[in-house]
């Protein structure tokens, strides 16, 4: 049964994917609102896959995924990343720090749930 994390500052978006997320089935979709909120779910609760927004206030997608990719226990969790359309930079740098894969927003349902099921193996 696989646990997603989703960590977006906006409610709208957040509700949005949260919604998608809940069509893969026996998933459970654990929220966050920043990447500070994010990690204080990780080291509570068993997340199987990280999807993560960008721009975010506190700490943002980025410094996440390096924290996540630094720590030896969340090291092996894939991680989506959800980035603005058209920032190219954003892409390569998500993907260097070690983000599996990113989705440009506006986000398309259903390339999400798809891209989703290849990493959960769904």
């Amino acid at each position: 049964m696989p646990n997603i994390l989703v960590v977006e500052d906006s409610p709208t978006m957040r509700q949005l994917i949260s919604f998608a997320m809940k069509r893969i089935s026996n998933s459970k979709v654990v929220e966050a609102t920043d990447g500070v909120d994010a990690l204080k779910k990780l080291s509570s609760e068993k997340v199987d896959l990280i999807l993560a927004d960008i721009n975010m206030p506190v700490m943002d997608g980025l410094k996440l995924v390096s924290l996540v990719r630094g720590n030896p226990i969340y090291k092996d969790i894939p991680v989506i990343i959800i980035t603005t359309e058209g920032a190219e930079e954003d892409k390569k740098k998500a993907i260097a720090i070690g983000a599996n894969a990113y989705l440009p927003k506006p986000i398309q349902t259903q390339e999400l749930i798809k891209l989703v099921n290849s990493f959960i193996g769904g």
